[in-house]
């Protein structure tokens, strides 16, 4: 799990993970860059922002390593070594993805493997952090369920959580949770929430 500590380290500072779809490159580059600037340390984009690949490759260029960036929604193989090649922490998923798991063991690289059943989320916790997904359907007290049978697990529950809800989530046991919207825009108010100046 030593290749995990880094990440799980951001994360559990942190509590939040912003998992960003944005329009466009420069978009992704001046979130990823504002998100940062106001104390993030990790970030993930997703393959649903068009070029995606090459937003992750320009805000590496743009915020160097120190920022943890992962990319979410990998699905495919062809997809993980993209992501891995662009410059990628990490990869996500939101269900089973036993391709991208190949890759990211082959290349050295922490995968959060998404699942919903109780089956799914402690194959995925077996291996490392699992992404429950998609945790609205459940809700903190599905969470809670997970935890009582799941109690080293580490979780990161997404999918449809509003930023005030995070904190149940996290009473429930998450290690940190993915939030999709409703980060403030105005830095000030971004550094409350991540702890920058």
């Amino acid at each position: 799990m030593s290749a995990t500590s880094p990440l799980l380290a951001a994360l559990g500072a942190q509590r939040l993970l912003p998992v960003l779809r944005s329009p466009d490159v420069p978009a992704a580059v001046a979130r990823v860059t504002g998100l940062v600037e106001a104390g993030c340390r990790a970030v993930e984009l997703t393959t649903s922002t068009p070029d995606w690949h090459l937003a992750l490759a320009a805000c590496r260029d743009a915020l160097g390593d120190g920022p943890l960036l992962g990319v979410g929604t990998v699905t495919t193989a062809d997809q993980a070594v993209a992501a891995i090649d662009a410059g990628a922490a990490f990869l996500v998923s939101p269900y089973p993805a036993p391709a991208v798991r190949a890759v990211a063991a082959e290349r050295g690289t922490v995968f959060i493997e998404g699942g919903f059943t109780p089956a799914e989320v402690a194959d995925a916790a077996s291996r490392g952090p699992a992404k429950v997904f998609p945790a609205h359907v459940g809700g903190p007290r599905f969470l809670s369920s997970l935890r009582a049978v799941l109690p080293h697990a580490v979780l990161i529950p997404t999918g449809g959580i509003a930023v005030d809800e995070a904190p149940a989530y996290l009473a429930a046991g998450a290690l940190a949770v993915g939030i999709g919207s409703g980060l403030p825009d105005d830095h000030a108010a971004l550094a409350r929430v991540f702890g920058g100046a």
